[in-house]
């Protein structure tokens, strides 16, 4: 058994230790963390607060309250699983007649950003040999993604009509059909303009920007077949897919320009942070930044 728990702790907790230790055998790793975890609650215990007596709110309170100690959302995944086994234990000693933790919630845990591409590997992927009517198209897509960070699904939803040439922009239908405005740096204008002077001659089904060989639209697999297909053409030691290029293009214009709400407009998000809500900026605001921030805007062109 591992160590008791300290003097003037709750019997019950003495109880959970001897019952998990006895009855389920559980290792004495796991106990030592459960204990743990459940000492972490007591400690922020209001004056009148109990085991037996707490109810889902007060739970919910002492969670808020932890995290606002400084409790990461995956620690307070591991104290919310070890409230939820004390009180299945204190529910099947019929200390309780119903587990107030049941639906109980930590803070959502943030999805670790994937690591960006640094300028010069992004430049050496985009230098590719085009000389065929696929490197062609997978240029130009490449050179679209980082461009202009849209999403996977935005970029395989594109038409024709939706690049806008002389305006060096492109019209975007993001998350929650919400539709915006994008620039378009000049080499990406090119890679694309080069791509549909090949496109002319491929029968298609429909006004879709990147088709198949066969003039079908192209499908999201393979989008990120090609673009893993070409980072390893190109010798990098990363995997290259399509929100890669993406995450480089917000991390590379914020490395420039330092504006946070402009890079959040160009990338379509509704937030920043779960506190931090949408704003919005006119396009020539968002023109000049692009324009003074990315690495391979140089002068946008026009083409009519």
């Amino acid at each position: 058994m591992v160590d008791n728990v300290s003097s003037g702790t709750s019997p019950w907790l003495i109880d959970f230790e001897r019952y998990l230790t006895t009855e389920r055998q559980v290792s004495a790793y796991t106990v030592r963390n459960y204990l743990f975890e459940l000492k972490r609650v007591e400690a922020v215990f209001s004056a009148n607060d109990d085991w037996l007596a707490l109810k889902h709110e007060s739970l919910q309170a002492i969670i808020a309250k932890l995290h606002r100690k400084g409790l990461s959302p995956r620690s307070l995944s591991l104290t919310l699983s070890s409230i939820k086994q004390f009180f299945d234990f204190l529910l099947r000693e019929q200390q309780i007649s119903v587990n107030p933790a049941l639906n109980l919630s930590a803070p959502k845990q943030a999805k670790p950003l994937p690591k960006n591409m640094d300028v010069d590997s992004v430049t050496h992927l985009l230098e590719i040999d085009a000389n065929d009517p696929l490197s062609y198209r997978d240029k130009a897509i490449m050179e679209l993604f980082y461009s202009s960070g849209l999403r996977l699904a935005e970029l395989a939803a594109l038409n024709v009509t939706d690049i806008k040439f002389s305006q060096a922009q492109v019209k975007v239908m993001g998350k929650g059909s919400k539709e915006r405005i994008v620039p378009i740096g000049k080499l990406a204008l090119t890679a694309i303009s080069q791509w549909l002077d090949i496109k002319r001659d491929i029968p298609c089904e429909d006004d879709a920007l990147f088709v198949t060989a066969k003039g079908r639209r192209l499908a999201h697999r393979s989008i990120q077949a090609r673009l893993a297909k070409w980072g390893q053409e190109q010798a990098l030691s990363v995997k290259v897919h399509p929100h890669k290029l993406r995450h480089s293009f917000a991390t590379h214009m914020l490395e420039s320009s330092a504006d946070l709400r402009a890079v959040q407009e160009l990338l379509g998000h509704a937030n920043l942070s779960t506190t931090q809500v949408y704003t919005s900026l006119d396009f020539q605001h968002l023109a000049k930044v692009y324009d003074g921030a990315h690495p391979r805007a140089k002068k946008r062109g026009s083409k009519s």
